[in-house]
């Protein structure tokens, strides 16, 4: 294997290993920046050493095992400066003495330490805006110009807010623990925000070279379903839950064999995974059933019912759908939903129903580097006849996306409306 191949392979190792990684350290350093360095640490020496030596067989342990001795190293070099982590430094010492099979040790399950950090890194002494940010860098593994890309802001600011969240944990002190009962209902909602984030990266990724991330939906479901156990009485994780199970009954059918994208009325319905739709809906069922219908995971999760109910395109409930939209766009009013309305609205009565919503919004300064809004307008502009129109849409989509597969998609439709 010549070095760039095991560089790819580095890399692919640290998107699946680094929240696991950084959540064991935390439990062991108990300060939330110090893990995110020793991670960091390991994965330089992964790029110095694996080159030569060859991908270890357990790439998770081996990093683990580097980032525990640079710990203990430096600890005991803290020692005579500090008494608090000279005794952080023996008790690591001691740990590794009591841990003979770590490779045993980090393939168990692993939801325990990535919920508890999800928890501590949505404490309420930081901001919802700046726990989101941080919790998709350490928890998700993703970029800081993917953060951006989800939050719709310039990459510096969710540096800042990065940075400031870290130093702002380090300074309160906030214990390494998933929070009592009577502390949950003030966390759970930018937890839940995280994991549906963490998904939609992983369901339609916002840069790289594939469209689709399967591990990071499989890590937001797995947490997701963690987080069902511990709140089983709140409606909104069970919505959530749904929403995730239903959206990943599609992911097989959303790619072709070479990895390029198929789009929802062009895909084989009988790839649909059925036993995840049969779980959709029976989470979808409890959180209606805990009172939660109109929550906002459960009313997303109500619309891709629909379309899991429907066995052909036709026989989707656009309807519906744009019903449901209309009350999530009053619940949660934001200009990508209203994207979404747009679409919605112009399957169920018509595009220029659909394209009247979107000349409202369309000048949205949180829009102006989205690809999106000219992708779906381009579609309702060509179902209208305007094809020179829409072709212009869809080139400038295809320039905004930073996502190979997507821009590739945009100008093949762009080429097939130059065509007509």
């Amino acid at each position: 294997m010549n070095d760039d191949a095991v560089r790819r392979s580095i890399d692919g190792v640290w998107r699946i290993e680094s929240a696991r990684l950084v959540a064991g350290l935390v439990r062991m350093v108990k300060d939330v920046g110090l893990a995110e360095d020793l991670a960091q640490d390991a994965l330089l020496a992964a790029l110095k050493t694996w080159p030569a030596s060859g991908i270890p067989d357990n790439p998770g342990a081996w990093l683990m095992q580097t980032a525990r001795r640079r710990a203990i190293d430096g600890m005991r070099r803290g020692r005579t400066a500090d008494k608090k982590y000279g005794m952080l430094g023996y008790e690591l010492e001691q740990a590794q003495a009591a841990a003979p099979d770590l490779d045993t040790v980090l393939d168990e399950p692993i939801g325990d330490d990535l919920l508890r950090l999800m928890f501590i890194v949505c404490h309420p002494v930081l901001p919802t805006d700046a726990r989101i940010a941080l919790t998709l860098r350490l928890v998700g593994g993703l970029t800081t110009g993917e953060i951006a890309r989800a939050f719709l802001a310039p990459v510096p600011t969710i540096q800042q807010r990065i940075v400031r969240a870290k130093r702002t944990l380090a300074e309160a002190r906030v214990p390494f623990e998933t929070p009592r009962p009577d502390e949950l209902a003030r966390r759970l909602g930018s937890v839940l925000e995280v994991i549906y984030l963490v998904f939609n990266e992983g369901y339609a990724a916002t840069s790289g070279d594939d469209w689709v991330r399967p591990e990071l939906c499989d890590d937001a479901l797995r947490l997701g379903r963690i987080l069902a156990g511990l709140a089983a009485g709140e409606a909104e994780v069970h919505g959530l839950v749904a929403l995730m199970e239903l959206q990943l009954s599609r992911l097989k059918a959303r790619t072709a064999k070479d990895g390029t994208p198929i789009l929802l009325n062009d895909q084989d319905r009988s790839r649909w995974d059925r036993l995840l739709i049969r779980r959709g809906l029976a989470a979808l069922g409890r959180a209606e059933r805990l009172g939660g219908s109109l929550g906002p995971y459960a009313l997303q999760a109500a619309i891709a019912a629909c379309h899991a109910r429907a066995q052909t395109p036709e026989d989707t409930d656009w309807t519906k759908i744009a019903a449901l939209y209309d009350a999530l766009g009053q619940l949660t009013p934001s200009p990508v939903i209203e994207i979404n309305r747009a679409v919605a609205h112009g399957c169920a009565f018509g595009p220029a129903a659909g394209l009247e919503i979107l000349d409202v919004i369309r000048d949205h300064p949180a829009l102006a580097s989205y690809h999106l809004l000219h992708a779906v307008r381009g579609d309702l502009l060509a179902k209208l006849g305007r094809t020179d129109q829409a072709h212009k849409e869809m080139v400038r989509a295809a320039k905004l996306t930073q996502n190979k597969r997507e821009r590739a998609l945009l100008l093949a439709r762009a080429e097939g409306l130059q065509r007509r």
